[in-house]
């Protein structure tokens, strides 16, 4: 098999989504995969620095509008929460609603807990099984 040219990378189509029905808001919904930029943006706001630049906890504030915001999107693939203030608005809807879908934004992303843990340095690299050449 032929290796992938960067040309054939970036033409690739390789977005996930689901659309859900949510009868809570009356309609359905499109959650789609975070591009890396985005998965990275929303790691990384998550994590809370130590005053030695060393990750040291993790900011949970509003974790499921944060992840929807990067996947809630319309027909057209665009993002329908931008700003902050639609992201805090998203953040008042029902709780139970919202870790529903966070958990399906998670699964399209593949994003788990091990990736949280990661973000935030808590986690062992495991060890690589490639070769180099002699």
């Amino acid at each position: 098999m032929a290796l992938l040219t960067p040309d054939q990378i970036s033409a690739a189509d390789d977005r996930r989504w689901e659309d859900v029905p949510v009868p809570e808001w009356g309609g359905d919904v499109r959650i789609a995969s975070m591009s890396g930029t985005d998965r990275n943006a929303y790691q990384k706001a998550m994590v809370v620095l130590g005053s030695n630049g060393k990750p040291q906890s993790i900011d949970l504030a509003d974790q499921y509008a944060r992840l929807l915001s990067k996947c809630l999107v319309d027909e057209n693939f665009q993002r329908l929460y931008v700003t902050d203030k639609q992201v805090k608005a998203l953040g008042a809807k029902n709780g139970a609603v919202l870790e529903r879908l966070a958990t399906i934004a998670k699964r399209v992303s593949g994003l788990g807990e091990e990736a949280a843990e990661a973000a935030a340095g808590k986690s062992e690299t495991a060890p690589s099984d490639s070769s180099s050449s002699d």
